[in-house]
């Protein structure tokens, strides 16, 4: 697989999706609705391991149909240069996705890493390709989906 796939979205049917990865996210289901119990237990109910699901937890999200008033975050890395956070921020906006929250780190040899979180409205548009569109604008080094609520 080409370095450039391996950072796209997707979106799949579940027969599609390899078992180990349906497990990721019904142990992460679970780990909402039993804050009592550990990984540990958790992964051994579903029948994966630890190191499956820290392997792929932050990278298998369920989809849902209607994401009107949800938030994604996500982290960006970029070259810290003048325009380029401007330019996300402007992308954000053309999107119609409602910026909730913005956190920037000190940049350490020129790269600033920045945390956004995004609220989704039923005017917003595709945020598979939003995202796609930050990553491939010019001085951005890194995008990841950290969560959704």
């Amino acid at each position: 697989m080409m370095e450039e796939d391996k950072n796209k979205y997707y979106v799949l049917k579940g027969r599609a999706v390899p078992e180990v990865l349906l497990k990721v996210v019904e142990v992460k289901r679970l780990m909402e609705l039993k804050n009592n119990m550990s990984v540990k237990e958790i992964t051994e109910m579903v029948g994966i391991s630890r190191s499956s699901f820290y392997k792929y937890k932050d990278d298998i999200f369920p989809f849902h149909d209607n994401m009107t008033g949800k938030t994604i975050t996500f982290v960006v890395q970029m070259e810290d240069e003048p325009g380029i956070l401007s330019g996300v921020l402007r992308l954000i906006a053309e999107y119609n996705a409602n910026l909730l929250t913005i956190h920037q780190a000190i940049p350490i040899n020129g790269i600033a890493t920045i945390t956004l979180s995004v609220q989704v409205s039923p005017d917003t548009k595709d945020l598979s390709a939003m995202l796609k569109d930050i990553e491939s604008k010019k001085g951005i080094k890194y995008l990841k989906l950290l969560g959704r609520e």
